[in-house]
């Protein structure tokens, strides 16, 4: 068995186990934090648990990362800071695709319990509380926010599939069958998301989150891990997938994929984000915590 193949078993055990997200990435620490609202940025050197990844929608070297232990930001792919100075545990993480400097989370406080859905409107520094969500307060274990109508935000918590339409003030359980890693929104046509499985490669709905099909028979039965959509080309796909055995890309819509030769030497990537100013940029977080960047939409990786 490969490297490649006993993440993806790793992987797999751990969400069949929990049954509500991916909770051996989540093994909390002993030190304390706080939720200061103070505007600075704090030179890191690394990071823990990464749960989020996502390009500033101004700004293509502006890399936001969402973690265990807080929210972090790679400028420049070489300066990492942390964004204030809170260490709340981020399980959901998206950005407006429109306003700069609006986010959204949801995840765990650092002094337990769920946060719910919220919203930041300078950048992550200070965070307000929108919503408990549907049988919440949730912690949304993935979230997708859609590019083409930024009201409705899709979240995954407790086996069920919560979708809202007017930016997380209200929230409807849609579906309760689905075992998602990762939802994404299609970059073009609102009524279209996407989900990364760990045993039914990749799912398509075209109905805005109530029905499911599988998008590919050649990823059936697989792992797929992560899952990126084109910014302005809704048929080009990035996907980590076992059944690929890696990186795979497909420029028709999830019909045919090619496998990407890539330098991941074995690891597995849990979260792939285009830059929606500039789609050559694509950037790729490990489950080592690595981060590879591409400037050709994905062909090759450093």
């Amino acid at each position: 068995m490969t490297n490649t193949s006993k993440n993806f078993v790793a992987i797999i055990i751990a969400v069949v186990v929990v049954g509500s997200g991916i909770l051996f990435l989540t093994n909390r620490d002993d030190s304390t934090g706080n939720n200061s609202s103070a505007n600075e940025l704090t030179p890191e050197q690394s990071i823990t648990h990464g749960h989020g990844l996502a390009v500033d929608v101004v700004d293509p070297n502006k890399l936001y990362i969402a973690t265990h232990n807080g929210l972090f930001v790679l400028i420049d792919d070489q300066d990492l800071f942390r964004i204030g100075k809170s260490t709340d545990d981020y399980m959901g993480f998206s950005l407006h695709p429109i306003e700069a400097g609006t986010l959204f989370s949801s995840g765990h406080p650092r002094d337990g319990g769920n946060i719910g859905f919220q919203k930041s409107e300078n950048g992550g520094f200070k965070w307000s509380k929108v919503s408990d969500g549907e049988n919440g307060p949730v912690d949304f274990h993935t979230m997708a926010v859609s590019p083409v109508n930024p009201n409705l935000i899709y979240g995954w918590y407790r086996g069920n599939i919560q979708r809202s339409t007017d930016q997380g003030e209200n929230w409807e359980i849609i579906n309760s069958d689905l075992l998602p890693f990762q939802l994404v929104a299609d970059s073009q046509d609102e009524n279209v998301v996407y989900a990364a499985t760990q045993g039914s490669g990749v799912m398509v709905s075209r109905d805005k989150g109530i029905s499911w099909t599988t998008l590919s028979p050649e990823l059936e039965t697989g792992f797929v891990s992560a899952v990126a959509i084109q910014p302005e080309n809704s048929k080009m796909l990035l996907i980590f997938s076992e059944k690929l055995g890696g990186m795979g890309k497909s420029i028709n819509a999830g019909t045919t994929w090619t496998r990407i030769d890539e330098p991941f030497a074995g690891e597995v990537v849990l979260y792939i984000a285009f830059s929606k100013l500039n789609p050559n940029v694509v950037y790729a977080l490990t489950l080592e915590n690595k981060v590879y960047k591409s400037t050709d939409e994905g062909e090759t990786w450093t």
